[in-house]
């Protein structure tokens, strides 16, 4: 579900037609803390979760921070965000991506006819779909489902970043048992196709209940508003604030305009065994994590 600079007219249409239907939200932004050291304040960090992360022109959204053993500081996003293919190929065993060391930047106020501004650079330094191929991993779920790229901030970018999820604060570490029907999910991101609309920014969504099917893979869920294309990458976090999935696929059938989720416990275990990046982890949030949409 990367955005492409090619989006259609129709996409536009259907997006503006999704918005006109949607009912006006009250939104009460949590209490702010301070900023642990080595982070920029919550407040005025320009790289957090949520963030336009742009790649050979196409866009997507970043889920949340990672850092490694040596210190360096990773965002992450959709594997396929780097793909070759078209937006519809979800299969990361068969799909072509750019290869490790592709630029990204790092984005704020963009549009349908703007990038915005650049408020940083990174490079892809990881691609779960890279390495399944690498692998040859052929086991259908994973292939499915196993969507993560992790982009290295640049240096002399790494001070303007803050782990926390705008609006609602945390992640609070990761969740390990899976979604059950009607679980509260909470995500935050602002696709270019919304125009601008920072009031749609942050979601709430009830998951549909974990396929058996997709091996704990996969967390199909429903989000007002739902995603959109330019929102693949964006994490999800549960009532608790754990950081549960990263948004892959827009369903089409049987659940029209649901989300897949794929699980971010193991898209990270997976990571850590096959990335060769040592110490790779999960940074929790600055800020406490408050459900208040």
């Amino acid at each position: 579900m990367k955005l492409s600079r090619t989006a259609t007219k129709a996409a536009t249409l259907t997006i503006t037609l999704m918005l006109a239907a949607i009912t006006a939200l009250v939104l009460v932004a949590p209490r702010s803390s301070s900023a642990s050291p080595g982070w920029a304040p919550a407040g005025s960090a320009a790289i957090t979760p949520g963030v336009q992360m742009y790649t050979a022109g196409a866009q997507c959204t970043a889920n949340f921070v990672y850092t490694d053993a040596a210190g360096d500081v990773y965002v992450g996003y959709a594997a396929h965000c780097a793909g070759l293919g078209e937006a519809t190929d979800t299969d990361g065993c068969q799909a072509g991506s750019l290869p490790l060391g592709t630029p990204v930047t790092f984005n704020t106020g963009g549009s349908l006819v703007d990038e915005g501004t650049v408020v940083g650079h990174g490079t892809l330094a990881y691609s779960s779909w890279i390495r399944m191929h690498e692998l040859g991993t052929s086991d259908a779920e994973t292939c499915a489902y196993n969507d993560l790229a992790l982009v290295r901030v640049d240096a002399a970018d790494v001070g303007k970043v803050n782990p926390s999820v705008p609006f609602f604060g945390g992640p609070t570490g990761i969740d390990t048992d899976g979604t059950a029907a009607g679980d509260r999910l909470y995500s935050y991101g602002n696709s270019s196709l919304r125009g601008g609309l920072s009031v749609l920014s942050p979601k709430l969504g009830a998951s549909l209940g974990d396929a058996a099917a997709d091996e704990g893979w996969s967390h199909p869920a429903y989000t007002l508003t739902p995603g959109i294309p330019g929102d693949s990458g964006s994490g999800f976090m549960s009532a608790g604030g754990k950081a549960v999935g990263v948004l892959s696929t827009l369903g089409l059938a049987p659940l029209p305009l649901s989300n897949n989720i794929g699980d971010l416990g193991r898209e990270l275990a997976f990571a850590q065994q096959h990335s060769g990046i040592a110490g790779l982890g999960l940074v929790n949030g600055t800020e406490p994590f408050h459900a208040v949409l």
